[in-house]
């Protein structure tokens, strides 16, 4: 995740320029068509293109809310992540007594969520932190995160069954565990429920349209600064097509997805460090951009 704002707008900068650079060649091809070769056929009337541009404004704005809301929903479930593991552990600790091996598994959790959700390897992360009897139960597993959550469970009820702890207990802490599957079910169901095309594909192909058309209807009242109106009118376009198509994906491997690398790590310490387990340092951002 960006969280330097120079750095987030030399990034978008570098990823459009491309675009824009055949955009303004166009307005200049068009301007100098019209006012050197005098081609009578770009005489287009200026009122369809404006409302159009309205039309596909409205159609952007709700196609970004609509990404944003992915993205937003996303980080909104990793703090239910976050929350309910410091509980967990918490509770292990208080009312268990303490057992290492089960927060060592809470604390590879996040890890292992992390590498099912963006399909990264994180196998040392969770291999580094996985008691050796854990990790070789969930060897194999589909579904990792999931196998670690029943392993944590089967672990409660052990501790619970040895030590005749009360039931009332074993379900307060049982709870958390299915708090976590619901929220894993949440970031499961936007990994695996993509934009329809319609909100993908669909308006990239609107906004080149309308990129290549503008010109054509400002040319014969801006002349030779068309391709200064026509660009800042389409760059505008191109950055709201831009950031809806960043956000909707908030697992990608791009440097505007969540930063769950970072949470994942702010986890194992928040779960590690106040039972005297070692923790390593937080992942700190890299040229303005969080892991």
């Amino acid at each position: 995740m960006i969280v330097d704002q120079r750095i987030g707008l030399r990034i978008i900068t570098k990823e459009i320029v491309g675009v824009i650079l055949l955009m303004t060649a166009w307005d200049f091809i068009v301007v100098i068509l019209f006012q050197v070769f005098h081609q009578e056929w770009m005489e287009q009337p200026s009122l369809p293109t404006s409302l159009i541009g309205s039309a596909l404004a409205l159609f952007m704005g709700f196609r970004s809310n609509s990404a944003y809301a992915r993205w937003w929903e996303a980080r909104t479930l990793w703090g239910a992540i976050t929350n309910n593991s410091r509980s967990f552990a918490r509770q292990v600790g208080t009312l268990l007594g303490g057992r290492p091996d089960l927060i060592k598994g809470i604390a590879a959790y996040p890890y292992a969520l992390r590498g099912a959700l963006g399909n990264v390897d994180v196998s040392t992360d969770v291999n580094r932190l996985l008691p050796p009897e854990m990790a070789q139960a969930i060897a194999g597993a589909r579904n990792q995160p999931n196998a670690i959550l029943y392993q944590l469970g089967l672990g409660v009820s052990e501790e619970v069954a040895k030590k005749g702890i009360d039931g009332a207990v074993h379900g307060q802490i049982d709870r958390i565990l299915s708090d976590l599957a619901n929220a894993q079910g949440g970031l499961e169901r936007i990994r695996n429920t993509p934009l329809p095309m319609q909100f993908s594909a669909l308006p990239r192909a609107l906004v080149n349209v309308f990129c290549i058309v503008l010109p054509l209807s400002m040319v014969q009242t801006l002349e030779w600064i068309t391709p200064l109106g026509s660009s800042l009118v389409g760059i505008l376009f191109l950055v709201l097509d831009k950031s809806a198509s960043d956000l909707q994906e908030p697992f990608a491997n791009t440097p505007h997805a969540l930063p769950m690398a970072t949470m994942a790590r702010a986890i194992e310490i928040d779960v590690m460090q106040p039972t005297g387990l070692p923790a390593p340092p937080p992942i700190t951002a890299v040229n303005g951009i969080q892991p």
